[in-house]
């Protein structure tokens, strides 16, 4: 994964819209949500990483993947507890737990609690908010 550090990125919401698609910024920066089923990385399969759009940090094990017929890329674990946070998103007149990447602040999607063992969590993800490395085994 092309791993950007810290120090890298961007400061100003200019600077996010000249880096990212308009299609990641509107994911990414302002919690956008794209149309169910219309995702590049749905039907990804095989061995890799996920990681975030905006900045490259390793995200999701593509052996945690796994088809949850909701329309987005879904997956029952985190890479590393470190590198996802979760807050509480009373938009849209209910309330949620959206997962955002630790090191960009960058919106990646929802936590529900209906995925399967061994976690029983489902991280619902935008596509547009990862990127896919696939391993040298794939």
């Amino acid at each position: 994964m092309s791993d950007q550090h810290a120090d890298d990125l961007p400061k100003t919401d200019a600077e996010w819209r000249e880096r990212l698609t308009e299609e990641e910024y509107k994911m990414l920066r302002k919690a956008g949500t794209e149309p169910r089923f219309s995702g590049d990385l749905l039907d990804v399969k095989g061995e890799g990483e996920f990681a975030c759009a905006g900045c490259g940090l390793t995200l999701f094990d593509a052996d945690t993947k796994y088809d949850s017929g909701s329309g987005w890329p879904s997956f029952y674990d985190i890479v590393d507890e470190d590198n996802v946070e979760t807050q509480v998103d009373r938009s849209l007149g209910m309330t949620r737990t959206e997962v955002v990447c630790a090191r960009c602040e960058g919106h990646l999607g929802h936590l529900f609690d209906d995925g399967p063992e061994p976690t029983g969590q489902r991280y619902c993800i935008n596509s547009a908010c990862l990127d896919f490395e696939p391993s040298e085994k794939s």
